[in-house]
């Protein structure tokens, strides 16, 4: 049975003007304001509240207010996770809003936009129901006294700081985790994406969440820089370029604040001898041309047996000539814009580069019949040599790089080859090959024929990609610190 359509709307927010600090909608210190900008249009969409450092600060101070002298941290689970189903329930009303917005800020595609944002309110009410049944107090064996107990408790002030390519999702993430282990958050959005955000404070405030322990300021990179810095922030959790990672890693690690850092990737899909030609060129160009190519796990370099290396290139070749390219709101376009001026002016730069070093066989320029917008045609490199900058550089759009290899050692050498470890895949019909591969990837999710993602699971990389992991059990222990109690007898009351 087909699940229900999701009608767009226009997104209406109380407050845009204002920032949300202590429980109140607050004007921003600046007085300056944030644009929005339509990458189909190149027209402004919306504009917020632009916070400074100063706002970061406010909104650390009551975020820390609200952890040390407030209620949440110390409420029964149950208590929290009913003031969060309140807020599912509101963010549930508003879902074609929240696609809306999806569409209007980066560019998603309107046939996309519901079912993706669905599914983020899924995660958020699955969050939920795991943190129903994990024990936040249990007995464990001990040597060293009567009872051994391994209490679970908040990390106390999260800096939530998420990405433009998917900020609804990657933020209500930190946010319902963040709340179902008890800490206070502070979400600092993108920029170019910052009506998500809004709506979830608007959830939270609905809610009747204690004043503090959610807020939101949305800023620009020094500001941003200046959150990270407060020293009244326990954890960073944050989703976004490897260089801002390292800032961030640097920060924290001076004054040893937790952080979960997810960051780039450059992932490699290995195609094995065994799939068919055809149904891999279909399965990769879709992938490539999910939401324009920019997703941290996406499968941007495909490796694909010498032997074939020339019919798979032809084959991809036809299948992006078959790309309908085109506004988000029309529901026949297969690809849409790439989010902003800079993020095209970036892919090209990244085009130019490919070739000096590799064959481009298609794509690689503006198309001409749109005027306006950020578009990129579906661009395919091939005879790559993995040690290029288009094969170790994240570049975040719809280009794709084919990379031949000898043996299935070489391609596994191969796909080990970079700086980054966040996806991959096997493109197989077996999967006792498609596990065996796996488990000598160094990456942090492998999939069997496609960019395969359940959120529900652990998701993070190795290597430049990041540390530590979002989704699933490991998500909610990234919130939480352990503590041991040695007693002489069972309390009455865990």
């Amino acid at each position: 049975m087909q699940p229900p359509a999701i009608e767009l709307k226009d997104p209406v927010l109380a407050h845009p003007d204002r920032l949300y600090i202590g429980g109140a909608w607050v004007a921003a210190h600046s007085g300056r304001t944030i644009s929005q900008i339509s990458p189909n249009t190149e027209e402004v969409v919306s504009t917020v509240a632009e916070a400074d450092e100063v706002d970061m600060d406010a909104a650390v101070a009551a975020a820390r207010d609200a952890f040390d002298n407030g209620p949440w941290g110390r409420m029964q689970p149950a208590e929290r996770i009913g003031y969060m189903k309140a807020m599912s329930a509101h963010l549930h009303a508003r879902v074609g809003e929240v696609a809306r917005a999806w569409t209007l800020q980066m560019g998603g595609l309107a046939s996309f936009a519901g079912p993706m944002q669905m599914g983020s309110n899924m995660t958020f009410d699955n969050i939920i129901a795991m943190a129903e049944a994990f024990q936040f107090v249990e007995q464990r064996p001990t040597t060293g006294a009567a009872v051994g107990l391994i209490a679970y408790e908040p990390v106390g002030v999260v800096a939530a700081i998420a990405p433009w390519n998917g900020p609804y999702g990657i933020m209500l993430n930190k946010v319902a985790y963040s709340l179902a282990a008890g800490c206070t958050v502070i979400m600092k959005p993108s920029p170019e994406t910052a009506i998500e955000a809004y709506i979830i404070a608007e959830a939270a405030q609905a809610a009747g969440v204690p004043a503090g322990v959610v807020n939101l300021v949305c800023g620009h990179r020094e500001a941003s820089d200046h959150l990270v810095c407060n020293p009244g922030v326990d954890k960073v959790s944050f989703t976004g370029s490897t260089v801002a990672g390292k800032r961030i890693a640097e920060v924290c690690g001076s004054r040893i604040a937790r952080c979960t850092l997810e960051l780039g990737g450059k992932s490699a899909g290995i195609v094995l001898d065994d799939f068919p030609v055809e149904i891999a060129a279909k399965l990769i160009t879709g992938t490539i041309c999910m939401m324009s190519g920019q997703v941290c796990a996406m499968l941007s370099r495909i490796l694909v047996s010498r032997a074939r290396h020339d019919e798979l290139a032809a084959a991809i070749a036809a299948e992006m000539a078959q790309v309908k390219i085109g506004y988000s709101d029309d529901p026949s376009t297969m690809l849409g814009p790439v989010a902003m001026k800079r993020q095209l002016e970036r892919i090209e730069m990244y085009i130019e580069e490919g070739k000096k070093t590799a064959t481009l066989v298609c794509g690689g320029k503006r198309p001409a019949h749109l005027t306006k917008g950020y578009f990129i045609e579906p661009t395919l490199f091939a005879n790559v040599d993995n040690a290029s900058r288009i094969a170790q550089e994240e570049i975040f759009g719809p280009v794709l790089c084919l990379i031949p290899y000898d043996t299935e050692e070489d391609a596994i050498r191969i796909a080990n080859d970079s700086a980054f470890g966040l996806n991959g895949s096997v493109i197989t019909n077996d999967a006792e090959a498609a596990y065996r591969i796996a488990r000598r990837i160094r990456s942090g999710a492998v999939g069997q024929n496609g960019l395969r993602m359940d959120f529900g699971l652990p998701f993070g990389g190795f290597k430049q990609s990041g540390v530590g992991r979002e989704g699933g059990l490991e998500g909610l222990l990234g919130y939480l610190e352990s503590k041991t109690i040695l007693i002489d007898g069972m309390p009455a009351q865990l």
